[in-house]
């Protein structure tokens, strides 16, 4: 079989260019081998600027001709991610004279694309704007699906509008300066996508993982034009996450409650990581899921789940206090997406029966698994 970064590599330029459809309007991913783009970006008339901090220490280089009144730098944290940071961006833009025809760019991860997407949907009641995503999370998953969420005093992502990009830019030449922590948390969204598409997905990622993890950049480039593709085909039939869209959520009421059960100690990609492991385990208990295809699963997975169990409180009655308070939660059943094996192909499906003793023997299983791995 030849590998998909190689495939990837040889395809035209052109075609690696993702177009998403939007009630509210076309926008499009594009995907660039190197920085120059930000050279483009920089000359479009009344724009300005917000950056991670992070990001622009690493590359400041590249925009020390943007002069101070257009720039924002923001502590990318989720303590920021709140009204407050949103209506400071949109207060200093008010300098620009073209109004409603000024352009936000914004550079960072996810808790940037929140704000400024907010910021942008809200300001004169909608603006241009450019997002660079410059985590691995950021460009495979969230940059696409036009969802902004903000934090509102104790509640996490209470506020949220749905507003895309009128263009995404993406180069992966970012992750190379990503922290192992972080790229590996990008790796749990690219996993589970790729797991998603059934057995076809679990063949090929399991034979270039080692170009993955040795973060080659056009093995990167493909997993990515790969994610978003299959992201493409549930956010353009359910735009605002009223039906089909929730079968994305797979892995992610497991995920969401070890991040909350963690303080958010454990990022958002190896929570997921570690809550397809969990849903899969409930699918095996149903005969849903073959345990081999488990287990083969579970053997791509732990090459990028790296917690430390030692300082982690593993309290099952909190686990499961949040998987029940998980906003997708309608009843008084668990809600869960789960996958199920048919004709050696693999399915989604959305189950609203989950019992309390399937949670905890998916967490119980996890944990027991991820110890044995130490």
């Amino acid at each position: 079989m030849i590998l998909i970064w190689e495939q990837y590599k040889n395809m035209d330029d052109t075609i690696k260019n993702i177009k998403i459809h939007s009630h509210t309007k076309d926008y499009q991913v594009q995907v660039h081998g190197d920085f120059s783009f930000l050279e483009n970006l920089k000359s479009i008339a009344n724009s300005f600027f917000v950056i991670d901090k992070k990001v622009y220490d690493l590359y400041s280089t590249y925009f020390s001709d943007v002069s101070s009144d257009k720039l924002f730098l923001i502590d990318a944290i989720e303590e920021n991610k709140n009204i407050q940071t949103a209506l400071q961006i949109c207060e200093e833009m008010t300098a620009i004279p073209a109004k409603r025809n000024s352009t936000l760019v914004s550079l960072g991860g996810g808790i940037v694309q929140d704000i400024t997407g907010f910021a942008a949907n809200i300001l004169y009641r909608g603006i241009h704007w450019e997002y660079v995503p410059t985590t691995l999370l950021a460009s495979c998953d969230s940059c696409i699906g036009g969802k902004t969420s903000l934090n509102y005093e104790h509640y996490k992502n209470l506020l949220g509008t749905f507003y895309a990009p009128d263009e995404i830019h993406i180069c992966s030449k970012f992750f190379q300066t990503l922290s192992e922590r972080d790229f590996e948390s990008g790796l749990g969204e690219v996993v589970k996508f790729n797991v998603m598409m059934g057995m076809e997905g679990i063949e090929k990622i399991e034979k270039d993982m080692p170009a993955i993890l040795q973060r080659e950049p056009a093995a990167i480039d493909a997993y990515l034009f790969r994610s978003l593709s299959f992201k493409k085909n549930f956010i353009e039939v359910d735009e605002f996450d009223r039906g089909e869209r929730i079968k994305l959520n797979f892995a992610h009421t497991f995920g969401h409650a070890f991040e909350v059960m963690s303080h958010y100690d454990i990022p958002h990609g190896t929570a997921v990581a570690m809550g397809t492991i969990a849903a899969n385990r409930v699918s095996v208990r149903r005969n849903w899921l073959g345990s081999s295809t488990a287990s083969r699963i579970e053997k791509l997975l732990l090459k990028i789940i790296h917690i430390d169990l030692n300082h982690l409180n593993v309290d099952l009655d909190i686990l499961i206090d949040a998987v029940h308070k998980d906003k997708k939660q309608t009843g008084s059943g668990f809600t869960i997406v789960l996958m199920r094996e048919e004709d050696n192909n693999v399915n989604l499906e959305v189950v609203r029966d989950a019992t309390r003793d399937e949670i905890a023997d998916g967490v119980s299983y996890l944990f027991d698994l991820l110890r044995s791995n130490n």
